[in-house]
C-alpha cells in the first residue's frame, strides 16, 4: 500500500534503479544514514526542510504519480511539484469551467461547501457538550450563522457568513481543549500552540485534497467557493472546509487531550509559536492514523477510510457538474 513520507531534515534525494535514496545534511553539513525507499510505496513526499535534487529525480517522480509539498520554517504550505494531468477529460474541464462561470451555479456549489462544513463543525460543539463542556452559547450562535447560508446571494456575502461560523466555532475551543489556551484564531504567522497546529493541520488537510483530487477528472485549479488564483489549487480548498472539523481538529483535540503534546514541544520565536520536530512528528502520526481509520458508510454499506472519503467526495462533486446527481456535502454523524 502506497503512503506518505514525510522529511523533517533538509537533505539530498536521488533516484538509485528503482528505489529514491535520501541523504539527511545536518547544519554543518555531515551526512546522516542515507534510507532508501521503493517507489511503489510513495503516494506523496512532504518536505519541511530544503531538499537536494535534480530534474532526473522529478522526471522519476513524476512518472510514478508521486507528489512532492513544500513547506517553509514556520510551516506554511508554499506549494507542490504535481505529476502531468493525466485524468483530466475535456467534458469535465467544459463542465467544471461553466459551472464557475455562471454565478448562478457556483454559488449553489459554494452553498453546499459551507453547509457541510459548518454542521461538521457544529457536530465538534455537541460531542462535546454532550460531555459536560460549556458551548450551547456557541452552538446557538453557529446555528444562527448557518440559517443565514441559504440567504446568501454572493459569493463574498457567503465569505463573511463562513467567517463568523467560523470564529464562533474557534471561540469553543478554550472550552474543549485542557491546558493550553487559544485565544482568537492567529495566522502567519500563528501566535500560540493551537494556532500553531491549526495552521499546520489545516495545510495538511488541504495537501490531503489536493492529492485525491489528482485522482479524479477535476480541475484542481478551478474552485467555486474560494477564487481561483494564480498558481493555486483552489479546489482543495474548497473541499478541506468540509474536512478540517473532522481531520484537523479532532486530531488537535486527541493530541492536546491526552497529552501527547506539551508546551516544551514548542518554542516561541519573535511574535510566532513554532513546532518542534517533536510536534510536527507527533501530529503528522496523528493525521496519518486519522487518514487510514475507517468507518461504516452509511450510502455504500461498507467500510471506507477517511482519505477514500475525500476522493468519494470528489466523485460525487463530479456527479453534480455532469448532470448525474445533485451534490450532498459529507456530514459527520459521530
Amino acid at each position: 500500500m502506497k503512503k506518505s513520507y514525510y522529511l523533517f531534515n533538509p537533505g539530498r534525494m536521488s533516484r538509485k534503479d528503482n528505489t529514491l535514496s535520501f541523504t539527511p545534511v545536518d547544519e554543518n553539513n555531515v551526512e546522516g544514514q542515507t534510507r532508501y525507499i521503493p517507489i511503489e510505496t510513495v503516494d506523496n513526499i512532504y518536505c519541511f526542510g530544503s531538499l537536494d535534487a535534480n530534474s532526473a529525480l522529478y522526471n522519476f517522480l513524476g512518472k510514478n504519480h508521486v507528489s512532492v509539498h513544500f513547506f517553509d520554517y514556520y510551516e506554511n504550505y508554499t506549494g507542490s511539484f504535481m505529476s502531468k494531468d493525466y485524468l483530466l477529460a475535456g467534458k469535465m474541464q467544459i463542465e467544471q469551467t461553466r459551472y464557475y462561470s455562471s454565478a448562478k451555479k457556483r454559488l449553489g456549489i459554494a452553498r453546499k461547501f459551507i453547509e457541510g462544513a459548518s454542521f461538521n463543525m457544529l457536530k465538534n460543539l455537541t460531542y462535546y457538550a454532550n460531555r459536560g463542556k460549556g458551548l450551547s452559547e456557541n452552538i446557538d450562535r453557529l446555528g444562527n450563522y448557518q440559517s443565514l447560508i441559504s440567504n446568501a446571494y454572493k459569493i463574498d456575502e457567503l465569505m463573511g457568513i463562513e467567517g463568523n461560523i467560523r470564529q464562533t466555532y474557534y471561540a469553543g475551543f478554550d472550552e474543549i481543549i485542557n491546558d493550553f489556551e487559544m485565544g482568537s484564531r492567529t495566522r502567519q504567522p500563528p501566535n500560540n500552540e493551537i494556532n500553531a497546529l491549526i495552521s499546520f493541520g489545516n495545510m495538511l488537510c488541504y495537501t490531503a485534497c489536493l492529492s485525491q483530487i489528482y485522482h479524479t477528472q477535476l480541475n484542481p485549479t478551478i474552485s467555486f467557493l474560494h477564487e481561483p488564483g494564480y498558481r493555486r489549487y483552489s479546489l482543495a480548498l474548497d473541499l478541506a472546509e468540509i474536512f478540517k472539523p473532522m481531520l484537523v481538529d479532532r486530531v488537535i483535540f486527541t493530541v492536546l487531550n491526552k497529552r501527547q503534546l506539551k508546551a516544551s514541544d514548542f518554542r516561541k520565536e519573535m511574535n510566532a509559536c513554532v513546532m518542534k520536530d517533536s510536534a510536527r512528528k507527533t501530529f503528522v502520526q496523528a493525521f496519518e492514523e486519522k487518514l487510514k481509520e475507517t468507518f461504516k458508510h452509511r450510502k455504500l454499506s461498507r467500510n471506507v477510510s477517511y482519505k477514500h472519503l475525500i476522493k468519494l467526495e470528489c466523485y460525487k462533486l463530479q456527479k453534480h457538474l455532469l448532470g448525474m446527481e445533485e451534490y450532498k456535502p459529507f456530514r459527520m454523524l459521530w
